[in-house]
């Protein structure tokens, strides 16, 4: 355990100091969710009135879909990174050494979490501004935060999982491109489940953004329903667990078709 944690220490401080030095793909990821929060919540407050929504003010309601949704629009392309280490071999050199193969893996989840966190808490602060408010003040935000992140590390697991097995950059945008739009608007995202179409709130129900949001939803609300946050959050740890661990499996049968 100690051998994993501290190669997981040293190869997440390899990547963090690459992104370090270029800071600006985090900013510039931002632009996306910068867009979704003051367009969208211009363009559709008006949506609140309609019966059965639920929430006074579009904007309090959107902020959370805009900080789930950038942690899934962040971390479904994080294979990337995974095909460009395997293009220019940097991985293969990385197999050979004493390093644990689950640090290598943890390390670049480590990265998106880290990167997810730190973009959800800039969206959080930017909504504050324009007016959004807070009910369930630090320790709702928190959950909001960690919920993203855990989204965030379910996507950039399976993301790696795709680029060690198909090693195919066209496929990998293809599928992320396919799936990115589903898990979007088949989601709480930026619509109340009350007022979608019957089919359309069963599949929302299962789907693992809709968790994430509904854990951050519930511990923001004035009077939070930490028990709905308890089960959403357990769903997503079990998830995130198993996306974790088909990453590290996926690696290993990499390393031994090389």
């Amino acid at each position: 355990m100690t051998a994993l944690v501290t190669g997981t220490w040293w190869m997440t401080h390899r990547r963090l100091s690459a992104l370090v030095r270029n800071p600006a793909v985090v900013v510039l990821t931002l632009a996306q969710p910068m867009i979704w929060l003051f367009l969208f919540g211009q363009l559709f407050k008006r949506v609140v009135e309609l019966p059965g929504f639920g929430a006074q003010s579009y904007l309090d309601y959107i902020v959370p879909g805009v900080v789930v949704m950038n942690a899934v629009s962040l971390n479904s392309f994080a294979g990337m990174a995974t095909m460009d280490e395997i293009e220019r071999g940097t991985l293969n050199r990385f197999l050979v050494t004493p390093v644990r193969r689950g640090a290598i893996a943890n390390a670049g989840v480590v990265e998106q979490a880290l990167s997810t966190a730190f973009q959800s808490i800039v969206i959080i602060a930017l909504g504050r501004l324009a007016g959004a408010h807070y009910p369930g003040g630090l320790a709702g935000l928190a959950v909001l935060v960690a919920a993203s992140v855990l989204i965030g590390v379910v996507l950039a697991a399976l993301s790696n999982t795709l680029a060690l097995l198909l090693r195919d950059r066209n496929t990998i945008i293809g599928l992320n491109v396919m799936l990115l739009l589903p898990l979007t608007f088949l989601s709480s995202a930026f619509m109340a489940e009350g007022l979608m179409p019957s089919w359309m709130r069963h599949v929302a129900a299962g789907n693992p953004v809709s968790w994430a949001l509904e854990a951050g939803r519930g511990a923001l609300a004035e009077d939070p329903a930490w028990g709905s946050v308890a089960a959403h959050g357990g769903w997503l740890l079990a998830l995130t667990a198993a996306s974790v661990g088909l990453a590290v499996h996926s690696l290993r049968s990499y390393q031994k078709s090389q």
